[in-house]
């Protein structure tokens, strides 16, 4: 059964693992019958600072991130490739959330003192592909998996994309003979899959 998949390339760089993993998603999706749509977020032009305090005052926002919203809107699955940096995801990506994932698109806030905001993007399921240098063991044990926790409960979960799967891929940066390439397959599997 088809459906309807959104990638969103996190990597800032033109080139880049992130983006070779986006990609061969994205061809064996369309392979296999899914619709796609792939942005690479080094195209997107916008201020990443979302610049007030709170949400009484906003920016409008710039096409590139109304877009990713409508693209997101449109999707039943939505892939996210990104490197860990510092623990964290690439600043413009973080920017693209904090600018775009807003009250009253993303989720309502206006629900009785001390309850959540309701999400409003409910119905979709996601894919985390993250790279690193950090071994799954070493994010796990030490780390208490604290990126995971961030995408995928604290943004992902909190909007209503839900459940978020992950691929983990280690040694990014010195990755053993062959080791991208089956990377690749893997994650061309799961496009084929639609997961």
């Amino acid at each position: 059964m088809s459906k309807r998949i959104y990638i969103l390339n996190g990597h800032p760089a033109e080139t880049s693992l992130n983006r070779a993993l986006a990609e061969s998603y994205a061809v064996a999706a369309r392979a296999a019958g899914h619709e796609v749509r792939l942005t690479h977020i080094a195209a997107m032009d916008f201020d990443p600072d979302h610049g007030f305090a709170g949400f009484g005052k906003t920016k409008p926002l710039e096409p590139a991130l109304e877009r990713l919203l409508a693209d997101i809107e449109w999707a039943e699955h939505v892939v996210l490739t990104a490197p860990m940096w510092w623990g964290g995801i690439p600043a413009k990506l973080k920017g693209a959330i904090d600018r775009a994932f807003l009250p009253g698109r993303t989720f309502d806030s206006r629900v009785p003192r001390g309850k959540m905001p309701k999400p409003l993007l409910s119905g979709r399921s996601a894919r985390l592909i993250l790279t690193s240098d950090t071994p799954r063991w070493f994010l796990s044990l030490i780390y208490r998996n604290a990126i995971l926790h961030q995408m995928r409960g604290q943004i992902l979960r909190f909007v209503g994309i839900k459940p978020t799967r992950v691929s983990f891929f280690s040694a990014a940066s010195s990755p053993g003979a062959g080791q991208v390439d089956g990377w690749l397959a893997n994650v061309g599997q799961l496009g084929k899959a639609g997961v």
